[in-house]
């Protein structure tokens, strides 16, 4: 068993590390099936099982520090790769779809739990999971500990997250060969946007690495200290919120020219999930097959309305299927779907998703408030 802090985290580092590389290098046919933050999590939540760590009083303060620290460092470094001005120059359609989208995922959500008449910590499992099908996972952090959501709900919500969002994958990706009929059917023309995809795949290097991560502990340090000042919301609210604002502000600051922020932020994303995963427990994982049908059935209606609206709109097919899934799949599978359509359209796509990283957080915290307010 171990006792020491720095075993601890030297041991949620590796387990990070493991999976992280693994899915990078892409060693096994798994990792296009399941992401590595859910088998993260699965790993550390065996481990936690098995005993490995003790619960003493200084690795429940090495954990408490480092989740504290990284999770506005990391939301910080994601909203680095905002671009409002090529976003806002998606087009009418695209920009009508991608509202649509986030809207209808948010009724939908609202539609469901009132369906299932859940309780305040389901409200909790939602409002986090919405907030990881309107950005990715980082948003699904961000609400959950703006929320105070527990490590277990947190496992359910990444099981919901995986699962569902698996089958919405194959399923618009299905959809792909029957574009021409869908878009007769709501009398739309077959998307003609071209843009070309964005960032650098050029190295990082060492300076720049070295500043974004100086920049990321610094507003990690600037929001814990400005967060102990405020009232009226909790503390680690004012944390989430302070550092996305932060983030948007860089954003339209030569900062955004800093290519690799991603790259740091999904490192950090890997490290929570493996603490989150080391509190965790398997205690009432029989309630997992209800968590999944209300997860099927918010993306039946969302699809629902989409279609719907598609009609009203004269949308194509192209743009309310990348609209949705840069909402519920995020950076890692829009851009697959935009190339089943065409290459040239992956850009697209890559502007919706990174926009999710914004529109996630507040979405999700809004959609808690709701819920809630049905629970209670």
């Amino acid at each position: 068993m171990i006792e020491s802090p720095l075993l601890y985290l030297l041991s949620i580092a590796l387990l990070a590390a493991c999976f992280g590389i693994a899915e990078r290098q892409k060693l096994h046919a798994v990792f296009d099936k399941i992401p590595a933050v859910v088998l993260i999590y699965a790993g550390a939540m065996v481990l936690a099982a098995l005993g490995l760590w003790d619960s003493n009083s200084l690795i429940d303060a090495s954990y408490q520090t480092a989740k504290n620290n990284l999770l506005p460092a990391m939301l910080f470094l994601m909203l680095l790769q905002l671009d409002f001005g090529a976003f806002a120059h998606l087009g009418r359609r695209l920009l009508i779809a991608y509202v649509s989208a986030t809207l209808s995922i948010a009724f939908a959500f609202v539609a469901v739990f009132t369906l299932f008449s859940f309780n305040t910590q389901e409200a909790g499992l939602f409002s986090a999971l919405c907030g990881s099908w309107m950005g990715g996972t980082a948003n699904m952090l961000a609400v959950a500990s703006a929320l105070d959501v527990s490590e277990t709900m947190m496992g359910y919500a990444l099981i919901v997250d995986s699962v569902d969002y698996a089958l919405w994958v194959l399923f618009l990706l299905a959809l792909v060969p029957f574009a021409a009929r869908f878009n007769h059917f709501t009398q739309a023309e077959a998307s003609d946007d071209r843009l070309q995809e964005l960032g650098c795949a050029c190295d990082m290097g060492t300076p720049r690495y070295a500043t974004l991560l100086l920049l990321a502990l610094g507003v990690a340090l600037f929001t814990q200290l400005i967060a102990a000042q405020l009232g009226g919301l909790s503390r680690t609210t004012w944390v989430v919120l302070v550092a996305t604002l932060l983030g948007v502000g860089a954003s339209f600051t030569p900062l955004r020219q800093l290519y690799g922020s991603g790259n740091i932020a999904a490192t950090m994303l890997y490290l929570l999930i493996a603490l989150i995963g080391s509190r965790a427990s398997f205690e009432g994982m029989q309630n997992v097959p209800l968590y999944l049908l209300a997860g099927i059935l918010i993306l039946a209606l969302h699809a629902l309305i989409m279609v719907t609206l598609a009609k009203i709109f004269k949308l194509d097919l192209f743009s309310i299927a990348v609209a949705s899934l840069a909402n519920i799949g995020g950076v890692a599978s829009a851009p697959i779907l935009a190339a089943a359509y065409h290459r040239s359209l992956i850009g697209v796509a890559v502007l919706m998703a990174v926009m999710g990283y914004l529109v996630g957080t507040f979405a999700g915290l809004g959609v808690a408030l709701v819920l809630q307010k049905i629970a209670s």
